[in-house]
C-alpha cells in the first residue's frame, strides 16, 4: 500500500511540476534506465549524473524508476537472452568483450553479465519511445485532465492549506 502511495505521489509531483513536458519526459526516460537495469552497476552513475546536473525533472526520474522497476524484473529473462546472444553468439563482438573485461575501469561496468548487458541494450532501444510517449502523455494530461482535477473541491482545499504553501516554497 505504501509503495502505491509513493507511486501516486511521484506521479502527481512529476505531472504537476513546473518543468516543461520535455524535462519531465527526459526525467522519466532516464529514470527508466535505473528501473530496467540492475541498480548497482557502474553505468547508472552515467544515468544519475544527467538527472542531477542537467535541467531534468527529478520527480519525473523517480516516476520513471518506480514504473520501470517491476517491468525490469519481469523482463529479466528477455534481457538475459539478449545479453547471452551478444556475449556468446555474436562472434564479431568477441574482441570488444575481451577488451572490456581487460580494462580495469570497464570491467567494473559488469558488461560480462548477460542481464546487465541485455537490460542496458534494452533500455537504449526503448529510451526514445519512452521519452516520446511520456512527452505526449504529460502534454495531454496538462491540457485535458489537470484542469478538471484542479476544479475538485479536495484539490482546492489542499492547495489552500499552509502546508501546501510551505511545500511550494521549499520546492527547487
Amino acid at each position: 500500500m505504501l509503495t502505491l502511495l509513493k507511486l501516486i505521489q511521484a506521479l502527481v509531483r512529476a505531472l504537476n511540476s513546473d518543468g516543461t513536458p520535455s524535462q519531465v519526459a527526459a526525467g522519466i526516460a532516464l529514470g527508466a534506465a535505473l528501473g530496467l537495469t540492475p541498480l548497482l552497476s557502474l553505468h547508472n552513475l552515467f544515468v544519475v549524473a544527467p538527472i542531477v546536473l542537467l535541467n531534468v525533472s527529478v520527480p519525473g526520474a523517480i516516476l520513471g524508476w518506480l514504473l520501470a522497476t517491476p517491468l525490469g524484473f519481469a523482463l529479466d529473462p528477455v534481457f538475459d537472452t539478449v545479453g547471452r546472444a551478444l556475449l556468446l553468439d555474436a562472434t564479431p563482438l568477441a574482441g570488444i568483450w575481451a577488451g572490456i573485461s581487460e580494462a580495469p575501469v570497464l570491467a567494473l561496468a559488469n558488461l560480462n553479465n548477460s542481464v546487465v548487458l541485455g537490460s542496458l541494450v534494452g533500455w537504449a532501444a526503448l529510451a526514445l519511445p519512452i521519452y516520446a510517449g511520456a512527452h505526449v502523455g504529460v502534454r495531454r494530461y496538462r491540457a485535458t485532465l489537470y484542469p478538471r482535477v484542479a476544479r475538485w473541491k479536495v484539490f482546492q482545499a489542499v492547495k489552500a492549506t499552509k502546508l501546501y504553501t510551505v511545500y511550494r516554497m521549499l520546492q527547487p
